[in-house]
C-alpha cells in the first residue's frame, strides 16, 4: 500500500472531473490500511484509474462488461489480466481468489444478487470482500430538492431525484442495514462498515457535475478531461475541496463502506 502520508487528491484532481475525483481519493484512502491477499479480483475495474492511483502493487485479475474501458485498463499495467464479462459469470475456477474489491460497481448493477452469488462460487471461504456504494442518504442529502421541498414543490423534487440518480446510474442507494441483509442472504459475513461524505461533500458533488461539464467537452474532442492538470490551475478546486477530502467520518453519510468476508 502507498505511504501513509501519500495525497490521493492532488493526482485525482489532474486526472477527471472534480467531482469524480475528490470521491474517489476519498474512498482510495480507505485501502491504505486493507491488505488484500492474492489472487485478488477487481469486480468492475473500470478503466484501471481508479486501481492504479489507489494500490502500488498489481492486482490479479480486472473484469469489466465494457471493452473501451478494459482497453485502458490494459494501459496501466496495474492487472496481471483482464476480461470482459459481467459480473454473474466469472471466468474463473470455484474458490480461486483469496479476496475481491469492488469500488463504487454494485450500485449500477441490475441482476445484483446473481453478481454477490457468482462471485462467492469464485472466493476461497474467508476470503475478504472490500466495496462501497452510494447509501440511503444519497437522494434525501441533495441540495436541489431539498430546496424545492422546502418551498413546498415535493413532486419537482422527486423527479429531480430521479434525474440525479438517472445520471448517475444508481440501481441501488441502500443502508447499511440493507446491505447487510443482502450479503447474509448471499453468503457472506460483514467484518466492519463506516458511512462516508457528509451532506456538504455530497452538495460539492452535486454541483460539480453541472460545473464540470466543460470537462466533458475537453474528453470528447481531446480525449482528456483536465487540458492543463498543473498545480497552479488547480489550486482553487483543491483548496475548495481538500475540507471535505480531509473531514472526519459522519455519522451518517452519502456513501457506505463494506469488510465482508465470504462464509
Amino acid at each position: 500500500m502507498r505511504d501513509p502520508d501519500y495525497d490521493y487528491l492532488g493526482p485525482q484532481l489532474k486526472a477527471m472531473p472534480a467531482f469524480r475525483g475528490f470521491l474517489r481519493a476519498v474512498e482510495a484512502r480507505f485501502y491504505r490500511d486493507i491488505e488484500l491477499p492474492e489472487p485478488v479480483i477487481d469486480l468492475g475495474c473500470g478503466d484501471g484509474h481508479f486501481a492504479s492511483e489507489t494500490f502500488e502493487k498489481s492486482l490479479t485479475f480486472g473484469i469489466d462488461p465494457w471493452w473501451s474501458p478494459l482497453q485502458e485498463a490494459g494501459q496501466y499495467n496495474i492487472y496481471d489480466g483482464l476480461a470482459q464479462s459481467d459480473g454473474a459469470f466469472i471466468p474463473a475456477p470455484n474458490e480461486y481468489f483469496a479476496s475481491a474489491v469492488s469500488n463504487s460497481v454494485l450500485e449500477h448493477i441490475e441482476h445484483l444478487d446473481e453478481v454477490l452469488i457468482e462471485l462467492h462460487r469464485v472466493l476461497k471461504p474467508g476470503a475478504m470482500f472490500v466495496f462501497c456504494s452510494p447509501s440511503h442518504n444519497f437522494l434525501p442529502f441533495l441540495s436541489i430538492s431539498a430546496g424545492l421541498r422546502n418551498v413546498g414543490l415535493s413532486g419537482l423534487a422527486s423527479k429531480y431525484e430521479a434525474f440525479f440518480n438517472k445520471i448517475s446510474r444508481h440501481h441501488t442507494c441502500d443502508s447499511a442495514e440493507q446491505w447487510t441483509e443482502r450479503l447474509t442472504r448471499t453468503g457472506y459475513t460483514v467484518e466492519k462498515h463506516w458511512y462516508y461524505f457528509s451532506k456538504p461533500a455530497l452538495r460539492a458533488l452535486e454541483w460539480g457535475h453541472y460545473w464540470g461539464l466543460p470537462s466533458l467537452i475537453t474528453k470528447k474532442l481531446f480525449n482528456k478531461w483536465i487540458l492543463w492538470p498543473s498545480d497552479a490551475n488547480l489550486a482553487l478546486t483543491d483548496f475548495y475541496l481538500r475540507r471535505y477530502y480531509d473531514e472526519p467520518l459522519p455519522e451518517q453519510g452519502a456513501y457506505v463502506f463494506f469488510i465482508a468476508r465470504r462464509v
